[in-house]
């Protein structure tokens, strides 16, 4: 009996010291290994095996990360008041820093990002905010990526989702979009009317030059307003016939 109790101690007791020596990682995980709170270096994918109660692993993903930043409220150049509401991607690219270098890597980015949206909104226009986006967001990804580096961390992406305006400055901006429409629709008018008298013009020079010309236009028009049985039609007499009557003198 005593050496069945001694048998399954061991068992046991080894079977513990495997579970603790072996660790599997998947592929989109690494471990950073220290041993007696050295960092040896990193660990994985698949098994590995380390020494119990000397090593101590921490697993970090390699996934990229997505989180929401937090609405900013900033000041732009021309002194508006707005939100920046924006989305950032992530990966760890080198886990030892990330783990070394600071301490809670997603938190610090966090910050970082939302720190580095007020500064670059801060130096931009609210027409450059609404209209480039684009710029913003390489502006932004640039800063960070370059600050977030020594942690070991690569930025994939920052998109600017959406820009809250006061009510004031909504209105302020439906009523300059009307009025642009306005001034592009009294142009197209006033373009049109030049053409429509740059053709008058050239159909009046045509008619005159030609003999015979007004009359005959004279009667397309008689023709086309005749149609009507309820139109009364009033026959000028044509300018050519001036010349068969005599002269008054």
């Amino acid at each position: 009996m005593y050496n069945f109790f001694s048998w399954f101690f061991i068992v046991i007791l080894v079977f513990f010291i495997l579970s603790s020596a072996i660790k599997i990682l998947p592929e989109y995980e690494r471990a950073v290994l220290f041993r007696l709170g050295r960092l040896v270096g990193v660990r994985g994918p698949g098994l590995i095996i380390i020494i119990p109660i000397i090593d101590r692993v921490i697993k970090i993903p390699l996934r990229v990360v997505v989180f929401d930043v937090p609405p900013q409220e900033v000041i732009t150049k021309d002194n508006v008041t707005c939100k920046l509401n924006a989305v950032l991607y992530y990966r760890v690219v080198e886990p030892d820093k990330s783990i070394v270098n600071v301490e809670d890597y997603h938190e610090a980015t966090n910050q970082l990002a939302q720190t580095t949206i007020r500064s670059v909104a801060g130096t931009a226009d609210l027409d450059e905010i609404l209209s480039e986006r684009e710029k913003l967001n390489q502006t932004i990804q640039k800063i960070v990526d370059d600050s977030t580096d020594p942690w070991g961390i690569k930025i994939v992406a920052v998109e600017i989702k959406d820009v809250i305006l006061p009510s004031e400055m909504t209105r302020a901006i439906a009523r300059q979009a009307e009025a642009e429409r306005g001034r592009r629709a009294a142009i197209i008018d006033a373009e049109g009317e030049r053409q429509a008298a740059e053709q008058l013009a050239q159909a009046s020079e045509i008619l005159t030059g030609t003999k015979g010309g007004l009359t005959l236009r004279m009667l397309r028009s008689l023709s086309d307003v005749s149609n009507s049985p309820n139109t009364t039609v009033l026959f000028p007499l044509p300018v050519e016939l001036k010349r068969l009557l005599p002269d008054p003198e």
